[in-house]
């Protein structure tokens, strides 16, 4: 049951608009009624192209199709707001607490409260979920005891178990699954926060209040919640149900070696950040469109993604393949001992039985591979694709695994072979200042002046680079914020992130500049050890 709430006194004229790239804007307001007033009135009035509105604590990101729409979304944030209704839901969550976590002692100390006084602050006053991000489920809960307010930690920890339960300046939160994560944990519960086959998926959506309530112990995560009867992640269909053909389609291929990774990817899932969710998909996307229009599917159709080669398949009957992206040699055995190359970049036809292998890439990293008809599985959320991040999508390609092939679209034919995309060194990309270059004593020129190093940590999250750290001429914390694919976080070591497909919706560090959404294909084609470079771009 939902309810309308006033959201605050609109957003005034003077708010400051930052550019996040050509396609973005984050909107500064003085505070979270202004944010959710925002957050509302773009809900119910949508401006030509809009895509994404991620709101946070004092910003309001919000994302367009295409780059000539930006001047349209401008006018409008700079136009007075009235006051909008924020539409909250009603009733109340209560969610079980182990209050054991790791950071327990500490931000006792930072609180000046003891552990029986700090536990009796968290439960003793509702929350409410203000706004979603960082991952599916994820939500920022305010309205607690002040006396809880607490800084990050000063080095991030690379995971975070699910089910953890955490504090970060005003805010508190569950996480939804295992992350990295910054947040001091003060416990653990097994609530279950999202779930795609719940309507809705997240257990705590915008204005839902939550209470904590102190347990001496919690249920392993995973079991079946008694309250509500959702489904956990590990109760969903298994893999092999997901990956099972169709009775009515054809017999499609069978993954007798993965590589070294390969999952299925389409074009992603754009226009669901406010829930928590980046939109996924190929890396190298004008790869997938290029290996889908050689087989004759539609752009989006599904096909798999390998990093650094490896991937062998076997036909169950005769299928049309083609392989575009990184620069992987093609060889087809067929059962009786004879072998044959097919090129790259072209059409070409995979008989019953037979076997494709991929070798390693002489340049490039991630190859794709499409088949006429497209790959079938379980579509999540609209898309197809393995979200490393959040967890949605098929399980990645192991030995064994059956991909069922979709029927042709019909009437479209096979295309033409293409010339292979070449790689250049260094590689060149084109970048837009801000949203947070101001926080840098050398600005956009400290990021564009050195030579960077992709390295050996990069992942479809991002490519981490290796250089001169750049310094920062702004001290202390920044509030959670929307991001986007292609920005250059700087996190406190001062060497920058780029965000690829897999990003978190949110976060905490500063955002120096933004790659053009055009180059961003060819960064993901970097492999550790890649020299690369930042142009400012007009």
């Amino acid at each position: 049951m939902r309810s309308p709430d006033t959201a605050g006194p609109g957003w005034p004229a003077d708010l400051t608009l930052r550019p996040v790239g050509d396609r973005a804007v984050l909107a500064e307001l003085p505070g979270l009624p202004e944010v959710l007033s925002l957050q509302a009135h773009l809900r119910d009035h949508p401006v030509e192209g809009q895509v994404d509105v991620v709101a946070a604590a004092r910003t309001v990101l919000v994302t367009v199709r295409e780059a000539r729409q930006l001047d349209a979304l401008t006018t409008r944030l700079r136009t007075p707001g009235p006051v909008v209704p924020a539409t909250r839901e009603d009733g109340l969550v209560t969610i079980e607490v182990q209050y054991d976590g790791a950071d327990l002692a500490g931000v006792a100390a930072l609180t000046g409260l003891s552990v029986d006084a700090l536990i009796t602050a968290h439960t003793g006053t509702p929350w409410f979920a203000a706004f979603g991000g960082f991952a599916p489920g994820f939500a920022y809960l305010t309205g607690g005891d002040p006396r809880l307010e607490v800084p990050r930690r000063d080095v991030p920890r690379t995971v975070v178990p699910a089910g953890a339960v955490a504090l970060a300046g005003t805010f508190s939160a569950v996480y939804p699954r295992e992350s990295p994560g910054g947040w001091q944990l003060i416990g653990r519960t097994d609530a279950v926060l999202w779930d795609t086959h719940r309507d809705p998926p997240a257990l705590l959506n915008q204005g839902t209040r939550v209470r904590f309530t102190a347990v001496r112990e919690v249920v392993e995560l995973g079991a079946v919640r008694r309250a509500g009867g959702a489904r956990s992640q590990g109760s969903r269909v298994p893999a092999e149900e997901r990956m099972r053909p169709r009775a009515e389609a054809p017999a499609g291929l069978t993954v007798v070696d993965p590589g070294l990774s390969s999952t299925l990817q389409d074009l992603g899932r754009p226009g669901l950040m406010g829930l928590g969710i980046a939109g996924a998909g190929a890396l190298d996307r004008a790869a997938l469109r290029q290996a889908n229009r050689l087989v004759g599917n539609p752009a989006g159709a599904a096909g798999v993604e390998t990093l650094h080669g490896g991937l062998a398949v076997e036909a169950g009957e005769d299928h049309v393949l083609a392989v575009t992206g990184a620069d992987v040699g093609l060889l087809i055995s067929s059962p009786d001992g004879r072998e044959r190359e097919p090129a790259l970049c072209a059409p070409f036809l995979l008989r019953a039985g037979e076997v494709l292998r991929q070798s390693a890439p002489a340049t490039g990293l991630y190859a794709y591979t499409a088949v006429r008809g497209g790959f079938g599985a379980e579509a999540v959320l609209g898309s197809r694709s393995t979200d490393s991040m959040s967890g949605l999508g098929p399980p990645a390609l192991a030995r064994g695994t059956r991909l069922p092939v979709d029927t042709p679209v019909p009437g479209s034919t096979v295309g033409n072979p293409e010339v292979p995309r070449r790689s250049v060194t260094p590689e060149i990309l084109r970048v837009v200042s801000g949203p947070r270059d101001d926080w840098f004593d050398a600005g956009l020129a400290g990021l564009c002046a050195p030579s960077w190093t992709v390295t050996a940590r990069s992942n479809r999250i991002g490519l981490r680079l290796d250089g001169p750290a750049l310094t920062r001429r702004l001290g202390g914390e920044l509030p959670s914020e929307g991001t986007v694919r292609g920005a250059l976080q700087v996190p406190p070591s001062g060497l920058p992130v780029l965000f690829l497909a897999d990003h978190p919706v949110t976060g905490g560090y500063p955002v120096i500049a933004v790659v053009v959404p055009e180059d961003l294909d060819r960064a993901a084609q970097l492999p550790p050890g890649s020299p690369v470079r930042f142009r400012r771009f007009h």
